[in-house]
């Protein structure tokens, strides 16, 4: 909230306007080379993982760093693809 709307704001319950400032719950993103780093191939990986599309293309990324192969953009091209379901039309699946 802006510092300028704080006067604005009352409880809804008894139109109060004295109010006290809660942290809400805070979000930690990683970036794509923390959560590389951090993924294990070799741990099995529950149901979850699979539903989340960030998840596409993790386990190539990291086999693939681990034998030092660096295929640049070309490796992100292919799984932006595959995560938007455009890799399915480009091979008629």
């Amino acid at each position: 909230m802006k510092k300028e709307d704080e006067g604005k704001v009352s409880c809804l319950g008894c139109g109060s306007k004295k109010m006290n400032k809660v942290i809400s719950q805070v979000t930690y993103h990683r970036s794509e080379e923390d959560r590389v780093r951090e993924f294990d191939p070799r741990k099995p990986q529950g149901e979850e993982f699979y539903k989340d599309s960030r998840n596409v293309g993790l386990w190539a990324k990291k086999r693939l760093k681990e034998m030092g192969v660096d295929m640049g953009d070309q490796l992100e091209e292919i799984t932006e693809s595959a995560r938007s379901g455009k890799i399915l039309q480009k091979y008629g699946l």
